[in-house]
């Protein structure tokens, strides 16, 4: 296939068209500037210039791609998490820049779309099993572009295209910002993500989010979660990181005291999350290289050689 791949030097584009070239894709990869398009094309991907957030634009530099996989993100920095205005430009690649895909691949005959999307939309569920039949979760206001994206790619398959939306755990990866994030936070020795020390959180590692972004190509129409085999407690996943590092013991922020700093958005990243990817793993034959964050922050540990520096604009 031809795949037109908007935020490709974001934290899961990058994995995703390394492995969408060693299956044989053509990629042309949307590019903000000089030296983000260098490294593109090192990749074996087609640098093109779009402006994401316009469908003629959009429409240019995706005539002749069989395939749209919409990556983009602009997620803040830990610290400007809890400020509404740090969203808008992620919330607007959310829900604007995919209704301008959507319109370039109705116009063009595209019929297949992949969009990127997250598993904290899900109502905390301590520690039973959640699944795509769970419904999401409504009350957290900048939470809920991510829902109407999934909700535009959801009226496309019922105009006749095979949409398909991926929610994904909580990234992480050797070129991750927030390792360096996390490791700032463990100086003081604070765990890397806040709650209850017994709820759960579902991760996935980007090299095997790249490779869902690629499977999809091939998934029918729908929603699937995309996590890792084994989601493991806050204070296990705090354990896993800190022996990857060697570092001592940490504490993990009560959720509670988040919540009254961050209100609804600390809400939902901080529930107590136990996602299945039973449904993606039987429609593909997925299935994560890293089964858990323990063989996950090991192998990020390993690969890191010194500070990483990314720009949280990952257009």
């Amino acid at each position: 296939m031809i795949v037109l791949v908007t935020g490709g030097t974001g934290a899961i584009g990058r994995p995703a068209i390394d492995r969408l070239v060693a299956a044989g894709h053509e990629v042309r990869a949307v590019a903000r500037d000089d030296a983000k398009a260098a490294r593109l094309h090192a990749q074996g991907a087609e640098p093109v210039r779009a402006d994401v957030f316009d469908a003629g634009s959009a429409r240019k530099v995706a005539g002749g791609v069989d395939a749209i996989a919409h990556l983009a993100t602009n997620v803040p920095p830990m610290a400007k998490m809890v400020l509404p205005a740090a969203w808008k430009t992620h919330n607007r690649l959310r829900t604007e820049a995919t209704s301008a895909l959507l319109e370039a691949a109705r116009a063009l005959g595209i019929d297949r779309f992949v969009k990127e999307s997250i598993t904290f939309t899900y109502p905390d569920r301590g520690d039973q099993w959640i699944d795509e039949s769970v419904t999401p979760e409504t009350t957290a206001k900048l939470l809920q572009p991510t829902l109407d994206g999934e909700r535009l790619v959801a009226r496309f398959g019922a105009d006749g295209g095979k949409g398909v939306v991926l929610r994904f755990g909580l990234f992480y990866g050797p070129e991750s910002r927030s390792v360096d994030e996390s490791l700032r936070l463990a100086k003081v020795r604070a765990a890397p993500i806040p709650g209850a020390a017994d709820g759960y959180v579902s991760s996935i590692h980007v090299s095997d989010a790249g490779a869902a972004v690629v499977a999809a190509l091939d998934a029918p129409p729908g929603v699937y979660n995309v996590v890792d085999d084994e989601p493991v407690t806050r204070r296990e996943y705090a354990d896993a990181f800190a022996a990857a590092f060697d570092l001592p013991r940490l504490r993990i922020a009560p959720g509670g005291v988040v919540r009254a700093v961050g209100g609804s958005v600390s809400s939902a990243l901080t529930a107590s999350q136990r996602v299945s990817n039973r449904r993606f793993r039987d429609a593909t034959g997925w299935a994560p290289a890293y089964p858990s964050v323990r063989e996950g922050w090991v192998a990020v540990a390993a690969a890191r050689g010194g500070a990483y520096k990314e720009d949280a604009d990952d257009r």
